[in-house]
């Protein structure tokens, strides 16, 4: 058993707990399932053995229960960072080896059978800053290859412990955007031959077995077209980053002319002029609803209203580009609702559409029956930026409160007279 966990002071009222908790019941909190229950007022969600048990009202016999009184408090599903470079970049401009870039290598021709899950580290303080956020889970991908893709990326735990990967090999990621076209050609017109191509090489290593001896002339190397062969087979989400509506619907024809692609497009700045095509197609968004100027010229239209109108128009929105403040992903989502995305739907993009996204909506995403436990307790409206996460659960398991910039600010806070702040340690 590990030592007891200090709870926020917003729930002193409360004894402490074990970190590790068999049984956990949350009581007389407003519930926000995220599920066909929906919103559930003064109730009580009960946790077993790491899983959601149950959520009802009104509280049942609690006997062999920890009980943690909400009252007064928001109870969601954890956040899911819908697409990051955690556990794999500390600081992006170190001279020292930085995961979330790579190289062209002799064995990925075009950086798709680059694995980020042989990278991610889970001691990473990018982790417990994001954690104590709300953020319990993300999907974390190579920023950049210089390549035609990203790798495969991995859906990862934000728990603290060992064995982060949730999804391994769970989406490739490319981009048709200008930076996508400056690493493959310098132009669309060469990126597109590119991608089209590395698909058809996919298409034909289909069912192959492959040997040292094996003759390929491929643009992707063995490893790349195998790689690939779950996206040509609809299995492996394609994430795909793009702002201007001529890329956006170019977008939607690869899609008619491979309508078994899982397609997800990466930013959409300009997605709200082509949206109901977008919607008809079956093609989901991740998106950053702050943006609103037009950082380049494939981005005029860039408008806060993007979320909204996207999600009016039946596109699954899923809301958290960031990997170092990712933590901000809730103030993003509450921004959009200023701007017309509803309430639930952006609570939605934080945390079932992402799962869905990724196909791992069975065990995240939401506070169902059988799901882990992955809840936290808000001290109000977590699209508020007034209110905070006072606890979180993974997996059933109270998490630690602190982190880097919380020991940081404790360490100076009190400051010793008779040592220099060299010999302080946090």
């Amino acid at each position: 058993m590990r030592t007891l966990l200090k709870l926020a002071t917003s729930l002193a009222g409360l004894v402490c707990l074990p970190v590790m908790a068999a049984n956990i019941a949350i009581i007389n909190a407003t519930v926000h399932t995220m599920s066909d229950q929906g919103s559930v007022q003064n109730a009580t969600v009960l946790i077993k053995d790491g899983k959601i048990q149950q959520v009802m009202s009104p509280t049942p016999a609690l006997a062999g229960y920890q009980v943690i009184d909400a009252k007064g408090k928001v109870v969601t599903p954890g956040l899911f960072g819908a697409y990051t470079s955690l556990g794999l970049v500390e600081v992006g401009a170190s001279a020292g080896t930085v995961d979330s870039r790579s190289e062209a290598t002799a064995i990925s021709h075009t950086g798709a059978a680059l694995d980020v899950s042989y990278a991610v580290n889970p001691a990473s303080s990018l982790m417990a800053i994001s954690r104590v956020e709300g953020i319990t889970s993300a999907a974390t991908s190579m920023a950049n290859t210089s390549q035609l893709f990203r790798g495969q990326g991995a859906i990862i735990s934000l728990a603290d412990n060992t064995d982060p990967i949730l999804k391994g090999t769970a989406f490739v990621t490319t981009g048709v955007d200008n930076n996508g076209a400056d690493d493959t050609g310098g132009s669309r017109a060469s990126l597109w031959v590119s991608l089209e191509q590395a698909l058809a090489e996919a298409d034909y290593a289909l069912g192959k077995t492959f040997t040292p001896q094996t003759d390929w002339h491929g643009i992707t190397s063995v490893a790349d077209a195998q790689a690939l062969a779950g996206v040509v087979k609809g299995e492996v989400p394609l994430l795909i980053e793009a702002h201007r509506q001529a890329d956006l619907l170019q977008i939607i024809a690869l899609k008619k002319r491979r309508p078994t692609l899982k397609i997800v497009i990466l930013k959409a700045t300009e997605g709200w002029k082509v949206a109901k095509q977008l919607a008809q197609a079956n093609i989901a968004v991740i998106l950053n609803p702050e943006s609103n100027l037009p950082y380049e010229f494939d981005q005029l239209a860039a408008t806060l209203q993007n979320a909204a109108r996207l999600h009016e128009a039946g596109v699954t929105v899923a809301i958290g580009m960031n990997t170092h403040n990712i933590r901000l992903a809730k103030q993003h989502a509450g921004n959009a609702v200023s701007h017309g995305l509803p309430w639930d739907a952006g609570l939605a993009a934080l945390t079932i559409n992402p799962a869905k996204i990724y196909g791992v909506s069975e065990s995240i995403g939401s506070i169902e029956t059988g799901k882990r436990a992955d809840v936290v307790i808000w001290s109000g409206d977590p699209l508020e930026v007034t209110h905070n996460a006072e606890m979180v659960l993974i997996n059933g398991e109270i998490t630690d409160m602190s982190s880097r910039q919380s020991k940081l600010r404790d360490r100076y806070l009190k400051v010793a007279t008779d040592k220099t702040v060299h010999y302080q340690r946090p």
